[in-house]
């Protein structure tokens, strides 16, 4: 960290001229162990804040300019806004989510009072599914409250991230993404109800393994992605239901009740839809326990079945991810692999015992190249804490 705090601040002084007043900050990437497409339905999540994430540079202005670069988009150069003309434009490209975030604080009665230098270099792969937008977001929140005072909680960052973009970019995503960055802690996931909002740290005890992101290299945009559908179909299937039940969410529901009441939902399609949601969200209290116990081979066993359901029952899989999970589960000793985040391209997670790490790469790779024709790329990762200052 010590030696991209050096390259931020130098590139800092580079397109802003001078690096006097500036500070340097950090937020995570996370990746979610098992819990996928059960946070914006009230159930269960299991995240973990990564170490790789967004740095930023931040600065003052003495007028209402918004300066924004990023290392990961220099072909765009400096794009400049103001705080009097907060909206999302097209060409504002990456910057519509810090705009967002100071937006969303004007709405909750923290109005910026003045302007900023930003900087960005997110060393997370963009595209990827590992939330480089939440940890934008949360990285933008964390510096408004340390530059300006604001009396928030890492918990309000969070939902602040995601009023923000569900509200100013358009994507309706649930509490997961932004909670996991602002609320990290090293080597423990996070067991989150995002019903409530309760949570707990469960340490992670890999037992000589560690967590390999594998990255399928197809790029997807949530927004335009079926993910907006999936949510619709969810909420749909769940009206079904209330006919019979009072529930509020779909992760109200056990296997048992949601089977016999599932018939009441007449089309097909939606029943898939609920019932992946049902049965993912009991998967993840089942692998809390299973990991708490010490029996990492049945935390595994869920991780797998958690892929199972996401291609068929909410199928947002593809090609792509299923060719890497596919090839993982033939890895000697591989503990679990499954897809992570929206689906639809990004990536997939896995846990591997350490002696067998170059292998999986290898094959995985190997067999990935020759069916999807272009190469994956491997990350393997340590869990880190939430955002701070460098």
């Amino acid at each position: 960290m010590t030696e991209m705090k050096e390259i931020v601040l130098a590139e800092f002084k580079k397109v802003f001229g001078d690096a006097d007043g500036a500070k340097v900050y950090f937020a995570p990437g996370r990746v979610n162990l098992i819990g996928e497409h059960t946070d914006y339905n009230g159930g269960h999540v299991f995240p973990c804040a990564l170490t790789i994430g967004t740095y930023g540079v931040a600065r003052k202005r003495n007028d209402n300019k918004l300066r924004f670069y990023s290392m990961n988009f220099e072909n765009l150069g400096v794009i400049e806004s103001s705080l009097d003309d907060l909206q999302p434009y097209k060409e504002a490209d990456w910057t519509n989510y810090p705009k967002g975030v100071m937006w969303a604080f004007g709405e909750k009665g923290m109005k910026v009072p003045q302007g900023m230098d930003l900087l960005l270099n997110g060393n997370i792969p963009n595209g990827s599914g590992l939330s480089s937008s939440a940890s934008v977001e949360v990285l933008t929140g964390f510096i408004l409250r340390d530059m300006f005072g604001f009396d928030v909680t890492n918990t309000d960052l969070a939902l602040i991230g995601q009023f923000s973009e569900n509200k100013f970019n358009g994507v309706n995503c649930g509490i997961m993404d932004q909670f996991a960055i602002a609320m990290g802690k090293k080597d423990h996931a996070i067991f989150l109800d995002t019903a409530t909002l309760q949570f707990e740290y469960a340490p992670l005890k890999l037992e000589g393994a560690k967590i390999v992101i594998s990255c399928s290299n197809k790029k997807r945009g949530l927004g335009d992605s079926k993910y907006n559908e999936r949510r619709q179909e969810c909420e749909s299937a769940l009206e079904s239901l209330q006919t019979m039940v009072n529930i509020k969410s779909l992760g109200e529901l056990d296997e048992a009740t949601y089977e016999k009441l599932s018939p009441v939902i007449k089309d097909g399609v939606k029943c898939r839809r609920a019932r992946h949601a049902v049965y993912e969200n009991q998967r993840t209290i089942e692998a809390v326990r299973a990991l708490k116990a010490g029996n990492i081979k049945a935390f595994g066993q869920l991780m797998n079945e958690s892929h199972k359901s996401l291609r068929d029952d909410y199928e947002v899989t593809g090609i792509e991810l299923d060719t890497l999970v596919d090839a993982a589960w033939k890895v000697p000793g591989i503990i679990g692999s499954r897809m992570t985040g929206a689906g639809f391209g990004g990536c997939t997670v896995s846990i591997v015992p350490e002696a067998e790490i170059d292998n999986f790469i290898k094959q995985v790779g190997e067999t990935y190249e020759k069916t999807i024709g272009y190469k994956a790329d491997f990350y393997v990762v340590e869990v880190g804490d939430g955002p701070c200052v460098l």
